[in-house]
């Protein structure tokens, strides 16, 4: 299994790290945490640490990866910069490079590490290594040029660098070789290790109780202490999802990659700061039940239990009805300067209107009461979306086509919700009323303009779709039965069908977008159809991936799966 799933552990790993080593008196698979001192943010354990390196360094992901366009562009990130000036400064204390070669020196089998400051990123890593082994390390061979010192009975070595402050500390006497940058961290796990009675990670409520909650230990298990690392700066601005408002509801969180040769699990707990209102079995049973109406040729899809009217208008309107964001939001960003030949601005600036102010592409406020108030008065148990890519007969253009089906507690009102929508779409296409009559088509109905607005009405179940052929493969499914089990959301991605279309769309899409690179003055990758295109390429082998969400209680379980094709 030579797939990427070690990135993360890797750099941090060989970016900075002490080593030393302790006799191994207990099981070689049992966990590391007892070793740990309290108060980190992250904990990270592998079953064997050596193996998922050596599956990484081996991998066609990481060949691929490396001569990547988003590769090229992280090496170029802040990012990759601070990491790079850890490894740096790791270099100047220890006096050698933390290269791969390090990295694959210092990994044993069953290893661990914490993290305790994201921002200096001080660490301490613990693994299981034969000590014949750890006599052999560049590390070991350097202690002269290293301070003695001891702590529970075992003699570890420390070096600073009287430049950057920074420490490396290592030690050898045994089994368990322990990495740190921090010589008070790597000093309490050998008094741990050797029976003192100091506070360990494993005696912090939030870790206890994440811990207790997780189920099978999986190759990998990351542990997060939320509460610390959401305020933290560093993530706030490192964090690629940006959803820093969502993670605030939590306060712990940990996750469990479980491998096979053809499916990659990952098993997450989330702990919930104040327990959730309370969830009906209704709305879970409805997600499984709308699971059945998703095509087998679908790209995406993603059902979610009791939205609210207000989500399910803009899961419409979003998605279907007026398919647009509103005004462009104002950038965060400092404007770019060209020095080279002194213009300013661009020659599409000369289409922007001065004289009036910009649309906000917004509906009539009576056609959107009138959808507005026929979803909040429904009880809607869940709500589906669904969306794939096709290519025009020339095979140049790529579509997308959406649809979204509500499941209501009770029947739906044809008549009442085929006037709501049409009156909702009647102010951006018509001023005369052409084209928004609704003709009987077989099993739905559709408008009689250029736009094909397809609805059908089955009972309880209202299915809405801007393309009939994606509409009839949903109705199909009302003979279908449905596999997925209740579950407060249920989510899908074909990566396999739907990347080549990617790039084919936004190919199109950048081709006049050109971009100036950064200080050399080359051309930085366009972002979807070269950043992001190369990324999905690295991982060409991951056919598709599938999300499940469940809540116990305060916690919040989320099985997510990747299917590997090979």
């Amino acid at each position: 299994m030579k797939r990427a799933t070690v990135v993360l552990f890797v750099v941090v790993v060989v970016i900075t790290g002490g080593i030393a080593v302790h006799r191994a008196d207990a099981a070689q698979d049992a966990s590391f945490s007892k070793y740990f001192p309290a108060g980190p943010m992250l904990y990270l354990e592998a079953k064997d640490f050596s193996s998922l390196l050596s599956d990484w360094n081996s991998s066609p992901e990481k060949k691929i990866w490396l001569s990547s366009s988003n590769y090229e562009v992280f090496s170029r990130s802040r990012l990759f910069l601070r990491l790079k000036g850890a490894g740096d400064q790791f270099a100047a204390a220890a006096g050698l490079p933390p290269d791969m070669d390090f990295a694959s020196q210092v990994a044993g089998t069953r290893s661990a590490l914490a993290l305790y400051d994201i921002g200096n990123l001080q660490f301490l890593y613990i693994t299981y290594l034969p000590s014949a082994k750890s006599l052999q390390t560049q590390l070991w061979q350097v202690r002269s040029k290293f301070e003695p010192r001891n702590a529970g009975g075992v003699t570890f070595y420390v070096r600073r660098d009287p430049e950057s402050q920074k420490e490396v500390a290592f030690a050898v006497a045994g089994d368990y070789s322990l990495l740190a940058t921090r010589a008070d961290l790597l000093a309490g796990a050998l008094q741990l290790i050797s029976g003192n009675k100091d506070r360990a990670i494993e005696t912090e409520p939030w870790f206890a109780q994440t811990v207790s909650a997780a189920k099978e230990r999986g190759d990998l298990r990351m542990v997060l202490n939320l509460e610390k690392i959401v305020p933290s700066p560093y993530f706030r601005t490192y964090w690629a999802q940006q959803n820093i408002t969502d993670m605030k509801q939590y306060s712990a969180a940990v996750s469990d990659l479980l491998r096979s040769s053809k499916e990659y699990r990952e098993e997450r707990v989330l702990i919930a700061k104040n327990a959730p209102a309370a969830e009906s079995d209704a709305g879970r049973n409805a997600v499984a039940d709308l699971i059945r109406f998703v095509p087998e040729n679908s790209g995406v899809y993603q059902a979610k239990a009791v939205p609210s009217g207000d989500a399910c208008l803009q899961l419409l309107e979003t998605k279907i009805l007026a398919p647009h964001f509103g005004p462009t939001p104002a950038s965060e960003l400092a404007p770019q300067v060209q020095l080279a030949s002194g213009e300013t601005g661009q020659s599409s600036d000369l289409e922007t209107r001065i004289d009036q102010p910009p649309t906000d592409g917004s509906t009539s406020a009576q056609s959107v009461s009138a959808l507005q108030q026929l979803l909040s008065k429904t009880q809607v148990l869940a709500s589906l979306q669904v969306q794939a890519t096709d290519r025009d007969p020339a095979g140049v253009f790529v579509r997308i086509h959406s649809a979204v089906a509500l499941v209501a507690a009770s029947d739906w009102s044809d008549a009442d919700l085929r006037a709501a929508l049409a009156d909702f779409v009647s102010p951006s296409f018509t001023a005369s009323g052409l084209g928004i009559s609704w003709q009987q088509k077989s099993g739905y109905q559709e408008l009689d303009g250029l736009w094909p607005l397809s609805v059908s009405v089955r009972g309880k179940y209202l299915l809405v779709a801007d393309d009939p052929a994606l509409l009839e493969k949903m109705i199909a499914g009302l003979d279908r039965k449905s596999a997925a089990e209740p579950a407060r959301l249920i989510a899908g991605f074909d990566h396999a069908r739907e990347r080549t279309n990617f790039k084919q769309f936004f190919s199109m899409a950048d081709r006049n977008a050109g971009s100036e690179g950064f200080s050399s003055g080359t051309r930085e990758p366009q972002f979807f159809s070269e950043n992001m295109a190369s990324l999905s390429q690295v991982f060409a082998n991951i056919s598709s991936e599938k999300i499940l969400e469940r809540r116990d209680g305060d916690k919040i379980l989320q099985t997510v799966t990747y299917d590997w094709s090979k």
